[in-house]
């Protein structure tokens, strides 16, 4: 258990950065855009994911490791009608 908790304070290293999510994505949800880290623009057999994507963008290297409610901040959600 000990090496589990190592292992999650970990340093991301250059090595790493590949892994990591490239795209930021906001997408509809059910009470309003929410955002998600994906590792490829895949939409699913027949694009079934295409209209729920509201918004992308392929993060810059030094923001992979970034979380979700820091990049939620850095890049608010589109506005969504409703109607």
């Amino acid at each position: 258990m000990q090496r589990t908790a190592l292992m999650a304070r970990r340093r991301t290293t250059d090595r790493d950065a590949h892994d990591l999510p490239r795209y930021f994505v906001w997408v509809r949800g059910l009470e309003g855009p929410e955002p998600q880290k994906w590792t490829a623009m895949d939409f699913g057999i027949g694009e079934w994911k295409r209209p729920l994507v509201l918004a992308y963008l392929e993060l810059p290297e030094d923001e992979r490791h970034l979380s979700l409610s820091v990049l939620a901040r850095r890049y608010p959600p589109p506005r969504v009608d409703l109607s």
